[in-house]
């Protein structure tokens, strides 16, 4: 078997996502298919590149030398790829992002500052893998946010511009739910409730279990998508940190957290020096969002915030 682009694409997969699991998810295949996929490549190489472990897996030093070698060329097949399609197509702006309340704002002021240029989106959980999409020129511009507590892996080659320091994260909750009628909520009255969150969020677990153990709570914790996370919060089942831009919703209580506990930073990843617009337009979009939604809005307020500064 000779090696191929994909393949040297689904070794970098497995090592960054730390496990074959988290890696054929993220590559859209089966685990049994990467599986046979990364023996054949071993057998081809005739050397073993990952150790399995209990915990997942990663790289045996012959595996990180070949991925040394792969990431480069990787990176340098994605750029020839961007600038043969952009000299044929014409102006192109390739936007990555967690999900956000600000993208409508954003690509309005993208479009109409130019609209001559071809404008695409792509939206993944995962910032990380936003930021290698970045660094490989498989993106233009990220917008990420990174936990408190749970620093992302930040490529090399990137630049990375902050949006907010600190954005609090908010609570939604049904909205019969005795702490909804508290403007701002206390963690301790929400003890005895069930939290879900999303496991493919990088760094939204480990953010929320420390913030428990430094309040000396160990709530029930239930993993879940976004859209079944809503249906249980409608329903009384289950609480969850949300985004401060988030709501308002005739459905659901969105309340702040009493102290912050819970933040994240918010993150522009470009390549050096290129798409500074991209960054302006970006605020000005947030500052939008962020003052369309009363509570984030007294939020920044009591802040003192320079986005309330028009």
């Amino acid at each position: 078997m000779e090696l191929e682009v994909r393949h040297l694409r689904a070794l970098c997969a497995i090592a960054d996502a730390g496990s074959l699991h988290k890696a054929a998810r993220q590559l859209g295949v089966s685990q049994p298919s990467l599986t046979t996929q990364l023996r054949r490549i071993e057998r081809a190489l005739e050397g073993e590149l990952f150790l399995r472990e209990r915990t997942g897996c990663r790289p045996t030093p012959f595996g990180r030398t070949v991925l040394g070698r792969a990431r480069p060329l990787l990176a340098e097949m994605a750029a020839l790829v961007a600038e043969a399609r952009a000299a044929a197509h014409g102006p192109r702006l390739r936007i990555g992002s967690t999900a956000s309340r600000a993208l409508p704002g954003w690509l309005r002021r993208l479009h109409r500052r130019a609209p001559e240029t071809e404008t695409t989106l792509v939206v993944d959980v995962s910032a990380n893998a936003l930021l290698r999409m970045t660094a490989a020129g498989q993106l233009d511009v990220a917008f990420v946010h990174e936990v408190e507590g749970s620093p992302l892996r930040v490529p090399g080659g990137l630049e990375l511009r902050v949006l907010m320091e600190r954005e609090p994260q908010f609570v939604s909750m049904s909205l019969d739910h005795p702490a909804a009628s508290s403007p701002v909520v206390e963690l301790q009255d929400l003890a005895g409730d069930r939290w879900t969150v999303d496991p493919s969020v990088d760094g939204e677990w480990d953010g929320l279990r420390r913030v428990f153990a430094s309040a000396g709570l160990t709530p029930q914790v239930l993993h879940a998508d976004y859209h079944t996370a809503s249906s249980l919060i409608v329903s009384g089942e289950a609480v969850a940190p949300c985004q401060p831009t988030s709501g308002p919703r005739d459905d659901m209580a969105i309340r702040p957290l009493a102290g912050d506990p819970l933040a994240v930073r918010l993150l522009l990843a470009t390549r050096p020096g290129e798409h500074p617009e991209a960054y302006d337009d970006l605020r000005d979009a947030y500052r939008e969002a962020a003052l369309g939604t009363p509570p984030y809005r007294a939020w920044l307020s009591r802040q003192g915030s320079s986005l309330l500064v028009a």
